[in-house]
């Protein structure tokens, strides 16, 4: 007589020989399955001890972290006023709050991944270079995160991505207008040019203009290249192959030395951020392109039909059918590209502006912190580490949401 399949206390079937998904078995079947197995577990242990033991030793017991404790606020701003950088925490206290919306709006239910994202304000708060006052903002931005998830959830889930998309768009440009500021000396904001923005601050800016704007760019010279208009096709495909076919240190001397040249002679001259954050966005503009335009490749010739069936135009069914599903076929490619581009904000010092990595390269030339260039670059590397990675759960979050990698029937 057939027995009753075994299932897990969630009602689901296990497979066969399994009667339950404890510890013990994983750790047999997946480390100690064989005597191959077996060896290759305890070698990389012992590896992994003695390399967390060097590195411990080192963070806890040989580092010298008074370097970062007495650079901590030009890391993180620059050379921007001491008396504004009220304006910086009311940023960040928005972002904290952008950060909430967009948690709750591309997560059904809250899961580990989500408590990390929303807690690095509270890890970073814990940090022990940080200082009374930075403690206090970061506990502030916590409770900014925290207030904007439970209040988004109170709208519908349809109207909370209305809700993030439209306050992160928003963000970037009211940052901006925060941080420079519109008033004389004696006003309540006085104005702050922008070669003063240094630090995290300025690599976190350029990665978010960079972001935002290269995105519908690439969407755009996509379409174009896409175009059955010789003239439009033949401009699009033209500037993407020469953007990619050039690095981007290239981009960046043009646009700081060339953009104010096609601008009319009236205008006043663009601040050097500004002509760096231009050639960032269209230079990842073309890279962007190239990857939403392999994504509505792989998009069947049956979709086009079927939308053509139902009386769609062209940009209707591009904009409701083809261009949604592209765009989520090439999610891990542009989080990619967006995280090549974090990165890439480094390369900002060769045109004398000091990003995060800058910052860092004149704190060690001070004869003051000679010989600590091992902690200073550790605690960048950090910062760039837990930008890219809180990216990359980002991502994935949004492609769980979404359905990424699943065929039709959900599998």
């Amino acid at each position: 007589m057939p027995t009753a399949p075994v299932t897990d206390p969630q009602g689901n079937v296990l497979p066969p020989g399994r009667e339950g998904n404890t510890v013990v078995q994983w750790i047999k079947e997946n480390l100690f399955s064989s005597l191959f197995d077996s060896l290759l577990t305890v070698i990389s242990l012992l590896f992994m001890f003695f390399v967390l033991r060097l590195a411990l030793d080192w963070v806890f017991n040989l580092a010298q972290w008074d370097v970062i404790a007495a650079n901590i606020n030009i890391l993180m701003k620059g050379s921007y006023p001491g008396e504004q950088v009220w304006r910086i925490w009311i940023g960040l206290y928005l972002l904290g709050g952008i950060a909430g919306i967009n948690l709750r709006a591309w997560n059904r239910e809250l899961n580990r991944s989500t408590v990390t994202i929303a807690a690095i304000p509270l890890i970073l708060a814990l940090l022990p270079f940080a200082s009374e006052r930075a403690r206090v903002n970061l506990i502030i931005i916590q409770g900014t995160i925290v207030a904007a998830y439970l209040l988004t959830s109170v709208a519908k889930e349809k109207r909370r991505r209305q809700i993030a998309a439209i306050t992160s768009i928003f963000y970037i440009p009211a940052l901006i207008f925060l941080l420079e500021g519109f008033t004389d000396e004696n006003g309540i904001m006085p104005l702050v040019k922008s070669d003063l923005w240094g630090g995290l601050l300025l690599s976190v800016l350029l990665a978010a203009v960079g972001i935002i704007f290269s995105l519908p760019i690439g969407i755009i010279l996509a379409l174009g290249r896409r175009s059955r208009q010789p003239a439009i096709s033949a401009l699009c495909i033209t500037y993407i192959e020469v953007v990619r076919g050039v690095p981007l240190i290239s981009i960046l001397f043009m646009g700081n030395i060339m953009l104010q040249l096609f601008m009319p002679q009236s205008l006043p001259p663009i601040d050097r951020v500004i002509r760096v954050m231009v050639a960032i966005t269209f230079f990842t503009a073309a890279y962007m392109a190239e990857i939403v335009r392999g994504g509505l490749q792989a998009i069947p010739k049956g979709q086009y039909d079927a939308a053509y069936a139902l009386g769609f135009s062209s940009l209707k069914s591009m904009r409701i059918i083809i261009l949604p599903q592209a765009l989520r076929i090439v999610i891990p490619v542009i989080v990619s590209q967006f995280i090549g581009l974090l990165l890439d904000t480094t390369l900002v010092a060769l045109v004398g502006l000091y990003d995060l990595l800058g910052i860092g390269q004149a704190i060690l030339s001070n004869p003051n912190w000679l010989g600590r260039s091992q902690e200073v670059y550790v605690f960048i590397g950090l910062i760039y580490w837990i930008l890219a990675t809180s990216m990359a759960f980002a991502s994935q979050r949004l492609e769980k949401t979404l359905g990424v990698g699943r065929n039709y029937d959900g599998l």
